[in-house]
């Protein structure tokens, strides 16, 4: 008797386990498939003037020089604009 619930409890586990390696494969493979939409950029687009890039004017970095408003796409742009 003790037998076979230690075999019914040996096949719970077995079924168990096949279902989570079942789920984990479905999940990897659907992520794979399912292309993700494109990220969609809302509102005025502004220019670096350091290397002629056009960034969404929320993620430029913003700088105000002799009453003038630059914008860079990043620090380095800012660096080369103030040296030069």
């Amino acid at each position: 008797m003790l037998g076979g619930l230690i075999r019914l409890v040996f096949y719970a586990v077995l079924v168990y386990f096949a279902y989570v390696v079942y789920r984990v494969y479905r999940a990897v493979t659907r992520s794979q498939k399912e292309p993700k939409p494109p990220r969609q950029i809302q509102g005025v687009m502004v220019k670096d003037e350091v290397c002629n890039t056009y960034i969404p004017k929320e993620e430029a970095i913003r700088e105000v020089r002799d009453g003038q408003e630059h914008f860079y796409c990043s620090e380095e742009c800012r660096r080369k604009s103030r040296a030069g």
